[in-house]
């Protein structure tokens, strides 16, 4: 909304100094300052909010150290976070771009679809939330706008592989044993395909939310990664130099990044331990299926197993123990576990080691991904 403003004043008027909203990097530094600002001095009044409200968290006792002292801790924190996204983008995003338009219809949708999980958990009492079922049913649903909106708007079902020097892949590769006439299904599998990242990340960031701090900081590390390869695929001379895809309007998404990584540390400074919020599912299948969104919009979800290396080693751990247990438990008439307790930072802290020191290795495991990243566009 500014940006119009701001662009009608100095278009019209000449008026110093509103021109400036015409540079992306303005608008984006003023974004994170903004989302930073609101989820800092508002967050904080949302939290006592909560409080009085008694939103608190509900804790299953597993046996682990600090624990119970949780119980109670406002929850539904996501709330801040989504706050802290849409009033920047709004305001300092060109809203007529399709990226733009396309990710706050992420953020809604997905925050929805926690919130009602937390809801039913915290003023319902039933522990389970919201049915396994109506999540994945709004995760398909946000993918069906994703993908169907992506491949009729572009026309293209190429993304970036990373690794080898082709460095472009074709999803319709994946059905041309059909023949003659299987590109015209290529949509399908491109869709089914969106549906499945955004499925898979969000998912991924719920379970990594499991102690204080740990989502919120890996995803902001990750939104730092997602700003420099969008940046890089928005500018032609990069996107040339660097032989990928060049995408001409992605480079506003940076406004929408900027907001959310601004956002996610306004939020650590509440949620780091000892946390005096959670995001709950609000919050945590939001930024999931942000990340998800942002990388499948910039062509480079292939990155995501890397970039999101942290979320893919909480869901395979979870995956691992549960499917090792029922197999023994068919086979030897008892469970067993691969793990002291999925998800993996239950397992290290089961082995005696602090949620900070957990959070804090697993922060520096995630810069190494983010960078590793980012440096695989030139590992051909």
């Amino acid at each position: 909304m500014l940006y119009y403003l701001f662009n009608y004043l100095h278009e019209n008027f000449n008026i110093p100094g509103t021109g400036l909203f015409q540079f992306l990097s303005f608008r984006a530094a003023m974004a994170a300052l903004l989302s930073l600002w609101i989820t800092i001095v508002y967050g904080r009044r949302m939290i006592e909010f909560l409080r009085k409200k008694q939103v608190g968290e509900n804790i299953r006792d597993l046996g682990l150290e600090g624990q119970m002292q949780k119980k109670g801790t406002p929850t539904m924190g996501g709330l801040i976070i989504i706050g802290g996204i849409i009033i920047p983008t709004l305001l300092f995003a060109r809203l007529h771009n399709t990226y733009i338009i396309l990710m706050l219809i992420t953020t809604i949708w997905l925050g929805l679809v926690g919130f009602l999980d937390d809801y039913i958990k915290v003023f319902k009492k039933d522990k389970k939330g919201l049915a396994g079922k109506f999540k994945i049913l709004g995760q398909v649903g946000l993918g069906l706008i994703i993908g169907l909106t992506v491949y009729f708007s572009d026309k293209s079902t190429l993304t970036t592989i990373p690794f080898i020097k082709q460095t472009e892949f074709d999803y319709a590769w994946l059905i041309s044993w059909m023949g003659e006439g299987a590109s015209s299904y290529t949509w399908i599998v491109f869709v089914l395909a969106v549906i499945f990242i955004i499925t898979a990340v969000s998912n991924g960031a719920n379970l990594t939310d499991g102690i204080d701090g740990l989502a919120a900081g890996s995803s902001a590390i990750i939104g730092v990664a997602l700003a420099i390869l969008a940046w890089l695929s928005g500018n032609v001379i990069f996107a040339n130099y660097l032989n990928i895809m060049h995408l001409p309007n992605v480079g506003e998404l940076i406004i929408f990044i900027a907001a959310f990584i601004g956002a996610l540390i306004g939020f650590l400074w509440y949620n780091a331990y000892p946390a005096q919020v959670f995001m709950g599912d609000t919050g945590s299948l939001t930024i999931g299926g942000i990340i998800a969104v942002i990388a499948i919009l910039i062509r480079k979800e292939l990155l995501l197993p890397v970039l999101c290396g942290i979320f893919l080693m909480q869901s395979l751990s979870v995956m691992m123990q549960v499917s090792y247990f029922k197999y023994t438990k068919k086979k030897y008439g008892a469970g067993r576990r691969i793990f002291l307790m999925a998800p993996l930072h239950h397992h290290f802290q089961m082995k005696g080691l602090s949620e900070p020191k957990i959070v804090m290795r697993f922060f520096i495991v995630g810069v190494l991904l983010a960078i590793f990243t980012i440096v695989t566009i030139r590992l051909r």
